[in-house]
């Protein structure tokens, strides 16, 4: 019912918006109280904010890392209106500035709601990771290194949205180490590899699936309708039923994650009776169209 309802463009741009709701929550109330550092863009502005804070007497309870966010995003913004496409960009440039907004009114809590800091890595790591996967499936960005993480995946890089993170904070935590201290380094380092591992998880569409189709229908009009619903090759060719002894159609096409239900129920329409070999997490390369809308 879900991926049913994301087939609506002002769904999904609701639910992208959720899902900036849900990272900044997780950020805010786990990962902030703790004096630790979030990751990319963000984890920039905070680094940013506090250095200011140490030589600028900022309001009380005032927190400019969600301004800062959204100045440091706008190159990035121009990137993917060159690049990523213009529905692509307004859909980035709502997420972000809700992205701001709720970095800015969520005030984090005085005292950590818990103790352990291992445990609010793994918690905030994984609440904030869910909400920008969420956000990333609904064709939606919340700015900062998903940009430059997508335009690498629409590019055929190797780099997912989570690995490019982990390479970029590879650097910023260094600097915080140096900044402040080893240990924040370091907890901020577990925060973020919680995080990146769940944004690949719930990111459906930076997961490749491979599908094998059999069925008995010979009609051309599958194949067809794959390609122009889905805008994915189908590669066929004919086999036999070892236990029957009749002729059966194998169709091979490759999609990402949120596409599997759509070509189920497009070959369902037309053969009820065929059935499917689903793999996921393969590797996929040459021409390949990486979606990300």
């Amino acid at each position: 019912m879900l991926h049913k309802a994301l087939q609506n463009r002002w769904v999904r741009l609701g639910v992208g918006i959720l899902g900036t709701f849900i990272n900044a929550f997780g950020v805010n109330y786990f990962i902030v109280p703790m004096g630790l550092f979030s990751g990319g863009i963000l984890g920039l502005s905070q680094l940013l904010r506090t250095l200011i804070a140490q030589h600028v007497a900022l309001p009380a309870g005032l927190d400019i890392a969600g301004p800062l966010y959204l100045l440091l995003n706008l190159p990035l913004i121009l990137l993917a209106w060159n690049a990523l496409g213009r529905v692509f960009v307004v859909r980035t440039l709502i997420c972000t500035l809700s992205s701001s907004f709720f970095y800015s009114i969520l005030t984090s809590p005085a005292t950590p709601i818990l103790e352990e800091r291992i445990a609010c890595c793994l918690v905030g790591g994984i609440i904030g990771g869910f909400g920008l996967g969420l956000t990333l499936t609904c064709g939606c960005s919340s700015g900062g290194l998903d940009i430059l993480g997508l335009w690498l995946t629409k590019r055929g890089s190797h780099f997912t949205v989570g690995r490019f993170s982990i390479s970029f904070n590879a650097v910023l935590y260094s600097i915080c180490a140096v900044i402040f201290d080893v240990q924040t380094a370091l907890y901020s380092v577990i925060y973020n590899v919680f995080s990146s591992f769940m944004v690949d998880h719930a990111h459906q569409q930076g997961i490749s699936v491979q599908l094998m189709i059999f069925t008995r229908d010979e009609d051309p009009e599958l194949p067809r309708r794959i390609m122009r619903q889905l805008n994915r090759g189908v590669t066929y060719w004919e086999g036999m039923g070892a236990y029957t002894g009749k002729p059966i159609r194998v169709m091979c096409v490759a999609v990402s994650k949120f596409e599997v239900e759509d070509l189920r129920r497009i070959v369902i329409e037309l053969d009820p009776h065929a059935f499917f070999i689903v793999q996921e997490g393969v590797r996929i390369e040459g021409n390949f169209i990486r979606k990300i809308g």
